[in-house]
C-alpha cells in the first residue's frame, strides 16, 4: 500500500489506537486533539506530527480521519473556527467515525461538495479492545469511489469495512448495531441475575451456553466481568444514552416502533442516576442487582 499524508482529529479511546494502527502501517500522520498533552504523547510513542487546530492538521493531507464525541464536537472540528474544511484539499477524503446523527453526516458532505473534497461518514463498532486489536467493523456512507480509495486505509485498524449506501448509511447503520446491542445486553443482564438467583454456578451457566445457540459477543467477552461486577472498561453508559438519543430520533423521523429501546434507554438512565455513566454498558446487570446500585 502506497504511504499517504493522513490527518487525524480526536485521540480518544478510539481514535488514538487507530492513528497508531495508520502510522504503523506506513502512513505520515499528523495529529490534532483538543487536549494537547494526549497529542504529544501520542506522537512521542508513535512519530508524526503535531498540529494546533484541525485546519492546521488538514492543510495538504491526502486522508483526514476525525473521531471526536458527538455533532456539535464534529461540527466544531470540520466547518467551525478553525476547523479542517478550511485546509481540506482538492480531491482529498474526510473519513468520520464519530457516532453521530444521519443529518449531520449530510449536512457536511453537501459542503464537502461544493469545497471539491470528499466526505464519508464512518462510524465504527468494535469497542476500545476492537481499536487497540485492529479489529473494528467500519460501517460507510458516501460514493463508491471515495470509499475504493479510503478502504485499504481503513483496514489498518478494522477486520471488515463495508459500504452500506450513500451518504448518512454508515450513521444509520450503526444505529441499527446500537439497537441490537442494547437488547443483547438486557438479555445477558436478565440471565446473569437469573442465573445467580437460581443458585447455579453462573461462570459455568455461561460457559456451556456460551457454545450453544445463545452465544453473542458479548456473552463471551462480557458475561465474567458481569457476574465478578467489573465494569471499569469499554464502551461507556454515557456514550450508549447518547447513541440510543440518536436511534430514537431518527425511528421518530422514520416511523419505526422501537418499544424495548425505549425501555433499556430508561435502564441504562437508571444506571447514570446511580453514578455508573463511565462504566462499561454491561453494568445494565447492576439495576437487576439493587444493592450494587447503593
Amino acid at each position: 500500500m502506497s504511504s499517504h499524508k493522513v490527518t487525524f482529529i480526536g485521540l480518544g479511546v478510539m481514535g488514538y489506537p487507530m492513528a497508531g494502527h495508520l502510522a504503523r502501517g506506513g502512513h505520515q500522520i499528523c495529529v490534532y486533539n483538543r487536549t494537547a498533552a494526549k497529542a504529544e504523547r501520542w506522537v512521542a510513542q508513535h512519530r508524526g506530527k503535531l498540529a494546533a487546530s484541525p485546519a492546521e492538521a488538514a492543510k495538504d493531507a491526502d486522508f483526514v480521519f476525525a473521531c471526536v464525541g458527538n455533532d456539535d464536537d464534529l461540527r466544531s472540528v470540520t466547518t467551525g473556527a478553525g476547523g479542517a474544511f478550511a485546509a481540506m484539499k482538492k480531491d482529498s477524503i474526510f473519513i468520520d467515525h464519530t457516532t453521530a446523527s444521519a443529518n449531520v453526516a449530510r449536512e457536511l458532505y453537501a459542503v464537502a461538495q461544493t469545497q471539491g473534497f470528499a466526505f464519508l461518514d464512518a462510524p465504527v463498532s468494535g469497542g476500545q479492545s476492537g481499536a487497540e486489536n485492529g479489529s473494528l467493523t467500519v460501517m460507510v456512507g458516501g460514493e463508491p469511489a471515495s470509499f475504493a480509495r479510503a478502504k485499504p486505509l481503513l483496514e489498518c485498524f478494522a477486520q471488515a469495512a463495508m459500504r452500506m449506501g450513500d451518504c448518512g448509511a454508515g450513521q444509520l447503520t450503526k444505529m441499527v448495531n446500537q439497537i441490537c446491542v442494547a437488547g443483547v445486553v438486557q438479555g445477558l443482564s436478565e440471565g446473569v441475575a437469573f442465573a445467580v438467583n437460581a443458585g447455579l454456578d453462573a461462570r459455568q451457566v455461561f460457559e456451556v451456553i456460551s457454545k450453544g445457540a445463545a452465544q453473542s459477543w458479548q456473552m463471551v467477552n462480557r458475561s465474567q466481568s458481569m457476574i465478578d461486577n467489573q465494569f471499569e472498561f469499554g464502551f461507556a453508559v454515557d456514550w450508549m444514552r447518547k447513541d440510543m438519543k440518536l436511534c430514537l430520533e431518527e425511528a421518530a423521523r422514520n416511523d419505526s416502533d422501537l418499544p424495548i429501546s425505549k425501555i433499556i434507554d430508561g435502564y441504562y438512565g437508571e444506571v447514570q442516576a446511580a453514578a455508573g455513566g463511565r462504566y462499561d454498558t454491561s453494568s445494565l446487570v447492576t439495576r437487576l442487582r439493587r444493592k450494587d446500585l447503593a
